[in-house]
């Protein structure tokens, strides 16, 4: 299967201190045409750092949240064959990717999902559960790292998958979306990743409250058309 051309697409708020690491790292691939990252309302460094280590910069100047600024990014960009999203936070293991890209890159996946090696930082998993869950109900699909946001998606199975969901319920939304479209969805080991954790502190139990929130929100949209789409 010819590779056409991949971008990689990084959403980063505040990522100042790891996004050159990723770019970098990100860059590396040999399929890889372009990274692309999104600064989503930073107030610290994470435009200048990213264009220093060699990305296009797409600025947003108030925080969308996660799906707002992909949705964005991807009515503002060219098309690509294959989109590489990956988190800004990754650093230096970006480049563990390379499996995840390269199931969709052979054929043998429209998005693959990477699975990563247990993480430092962790929380009580409840958000997972929750989204595995919903995946499952709505899909029939069972996810192992539902919330997992680094992923390859073929340019064609993305534009099914849209307008993506809000915030954090982006993945969660994505895999529903592509797996109702009949699409081929495969969670693909990368051992060699690792991102930053949020934690148990407060503000790591905010962040997760944040998250099952709009996880939330994205199944209560795909279980109305669920409903409407019945005879």
């Amino acid at each position: 299967m010819s590779t056409g051309r991949v971008v990689a697409l990084v959403p980063a708020h505040d990522e100042g201190d790891l996004v050159g690491a990723t770019v970098r790292s990100l860059a590396s691939l040999p399929e890889v045409a372009e990274v692309v990252v999104v600064d989503d309302g930073s107030l610290d460094g994470t435009a200048a750092v990213s264009l220093a280590a060699g990305a296009t910069v797409l600025r947003i100047p108030h925080r969308l949240g996660k799906g707002g600024a992909l949705e964005g990014a991807l009515r503002r960009l060219p098309p690509a064959d294959v989109w590489l999203l990956a988190d800004a936070d990754l650093g230096d293991t970006a480049a563990g990717l390379e499996p995840v890209l390269a199931a969709v890159v052979e054929g043998r996946a429209d998005l693959a999902v990477a699975l990563l090696p247990p993480q430092p930082g962790g929380g009580l998993g409840s958000v997972r559960r929750f989204a595995a869950r919903a995946i499952a109900l709505l899909s029939g699909f069972e996810a192992e790292q539902p919330l997992s946001g680094q992923r390859a998606v073929r340019g064609e199975a993305l534009a099914r998958c849209r307008p993506l969901a809000h915030g954090f319920g982006v993945e969660t939304a994505m895999t529903i979306d592509a797996v109702r479209a009949g699409l081929r969805v495969l969670e693909v080991p990368a051992p060699g990743l690792v991102h930053r954790g949020t934690g148990r502190s407060l503000e790591g139990f905010v962040h997760r409250g944040r998250q099952g929130l709009d996880i939330m929100r994205a199944v209560a949209v795909r279980l109305v058309r669920r409903r409407r789409s019945r005879p």
